[in-house]
């Protein structure tokens, strides 16, 4: 949703001279997030089927198997967060430059992206909450302090 925001805003802002570029941007991030979306479900489906089925299994092949869907997991959310940090760019980026009556939107795009730059870092976190220090949580939580920096820029212009 906040993708599609930013796309209206660039749309919406012909004397913006990089507002069509940023649209299409925006455009290609929310197609790739819809995609990812899709993709979690079916990831994290592979959790669930091996807590449902698991029971057959001795517990350390279980283990083994749900530790691995779970590492598995984790690397959509964090793709996720990765797509949504560059949404809060762009909406940053939409706030300061866009058509002035649309910059509050923009700036709303930018909050709601860094709100799922937030969530998607924190199930990055719960998925490989048994490999503390894992390169991939740090990598979430960084870009949660980007996306919150976009978010504080966006709010300022508006």
């Amino acid at each position: 949703m906040c993708a599609a925001i930013v796309v209206m805003v660039g749309r919406g802002s012909p004397e913006w001279p990089d507002g069509g570029g940023v649209a299409a941007q925006a455009r290609a991030l929310r197609a790739k997030l819809i995609d990812l979306g899709e993709e979690d479900v079916d990831v994290f489906g592979g959790v669930l089927e091996v807590l449902r089925t698991g029971q057959s299994l001795s517990p350390e092949q279980r283990d083994f198997e749900l530790g691995r869907k779970l590492v598995a997991a984790a690397e959509v959310p964090l793709r996720i967060a990765e797509a949504a940090a560059d949404v809060s760019e762009l909406a940053a980026l939409a706030a300061s430059e866009g058509k002035p009556s649309l910059r509050p939107d923009a700036a709303a795009a930018a909050t709601m992206a860094e709100a799922a730059v937030r969530a998607a870092a924190h199930l990055v976190d719960i998925n490989l909450a048994t490999l503390p220090g894992d390169g991939r949580s740090s990598r979430a939580a960084s870009l949660s302090v980007a996306a919150e920096a976009a978010r504080e820029r966006a709010l300022r212009m508006t």
